[in-house]
């Protein structure tokens, strides 16, 4: 897949973006890798906090541009995402990799002895493709807003956007390595993405130097659409159970997935 031109350059020395249709506040771009700069910027982020109804006025206006938004966190012990040791380098395509054939190679090195791997959960019945596209945005907006509030859970949120397809490829395109000891190609992880955003409208919400959170508009809606869905989340992240407060599929499935519109991960 030929890669899309990036439009961060464009705002070295247009910093409001106005040639692109924007009205970006202050900001910077980062380029700094875990092997020092890359060539060209991976994401931007605004300096400040940002107001409620910002996501919502940035994601319209980017979505020409090829530019997808995210709340980043840039006030914890790591700092913003100049010093979270990101891996351009070392991520290739989402789009290269079959999310199933990931899930089951992850399944069967880390599943308990002889389970055979239960096959990917079926997408949440209900809505229509335009109607769960525009579902899943306007939730991503509804949660944004509240991680760049005052007193969220992040410490110091700032609005970022980076250049690529779809939400669900982020964490590949500014080569995010917050599951490095668990999977140091995170595009692997974002073809997984990709077939939530297709199966349970899935936007990347939020990323800090160790975790991911995702905005879910159709989530599973029985226990047993969640005990199959919670397979997919040992596979994709073992941690979240076996290091979490519900240490079995069902219970998993039952207290973190059914009926929740975010999901979180974190690998040690």
């Amino acid at each position: 897949m030929a890669t899309l031109p990036n439009p961060l350059p464009h705002l070295a020395t247009d910093p409001t973006g106005s040639a692109l249709g924007l009205a970006l506040p202050a900001g910077r771009l980062i380029d700094a890798t875990d092997d020092g700069a890359w060539h060209e910027p991976l994401l931007w982020h605004a300096d400040a906090p940002s107001a409620p109804g910002d996501w919502t006025a940035l994601h319209d206006a980017c979505r020409p541009a090829g530019l997808v938004p995210v709340v980043i966190e840039v006030g914890d012990g790591q700092g913003g995402p100049e010093n979270w040791e990101l891996m351009p380098a070392d991520t290739s395509y989402p789009g290269d990799h079959n999310a199933e054939e990931v899930l089951t190679g992850f399944w069967e090195e880390y599943a308990a002895q002889g389970e055979a791997w239960p096959g990917l959960a079926p997408a949440t019945p209900a809505v229509t493709p335009a109607a769960h596209q525009a579902a899943a945005d306007a939730l991503a907006a509804r949660l944004a807003d509240s991680l760049l509030a005052p007193g969220s859970s992040l410490k110091d949120p700032r609005l970022a956007l980076v250049p690529a397809r779809r939400s669900a490829d982020i964490p590949a395109a500014i080569g995010w390595s917050g599951s490095a000891n668990y999977e140091s190609d995170t595009a692997r992880l974002c073809a997984v993405l990709r077939s939530w955003e297709d199966r349970f409208g899935i936007r990347v919400l939020s990323l800090t130097f160790n975790q991911l959170v995702l905005s879910v508009a159709a989530p599973p809606t029985t226990l047993a659409e969640a005990e199959a869905t919670a397979a997919e989340h040992f596979a994709f992240c073992p941690d979240n159970i076996t290091q979490g407060t519900h240490t079995t599929l069902r219970a998993y499935a039952e207290h973190e997935l059914l009926a929740k519109q975010t999901w979180s991960f974190w690998w040690d």
